[in-house]
């Protein structure tokens, strides 16, 4: 199983990057599948979730209104929209998956099983 991020870059603040998440191995079907990210010295955090199967959504409120986690089922593949970003969204940013998530854990980093090497978002003031 294998969740293979990208997309990151370096890119000006008020400006745009859309990150992809693919899987190898593994179905999203029935998962919830959501993206966190981590700065220097910082813990990993939680951006965003949502069921595969679509219902349930969640952000991070700092990124409310910002950022928008879609899929595209024909390709297996998750995405987050990254819109009006700031210095601050800067941070190696995560894939994951998990099985059986409640709506209330989305934000547990603990809770999800499957996660993707990371890639760089770098937002330049």
């Amino acid at each position: 199983v294998q969740l293979q991020a990208s997309g990151g870059g370096l890119v000006q603040a008020g400006g745009s990057l859309r990150l992809s998440c693919v899987a190898s191995g593994l179905t999203f079907n029935s998962l919830a599948v959501g993206w966190f990210r981590q700065a220097p010295g910082k813990e990993r955090e939680f951006v965003a979730a949502r069921r595969w199967s679509g219902g349930s959504t969640r952000y991070e409120d700092s990124v409310e209104g910002r950022f928008t986690i879609s899929k595209d089922s024909a390709k297996n593949t998750l995405y987050l929209q990254m819109n009006s970003l700031k210095p601050e969204d800067t941070a190696v940013y995560y894939c994951a998956a998990s099985r059986g998530l409640i709506f209330s854990d989305f934000d547990n980093r603990q809770r999800y099983n499957y996660w993707g090497q990371g890639t760089q978002v770098t937002v330049s003031s």
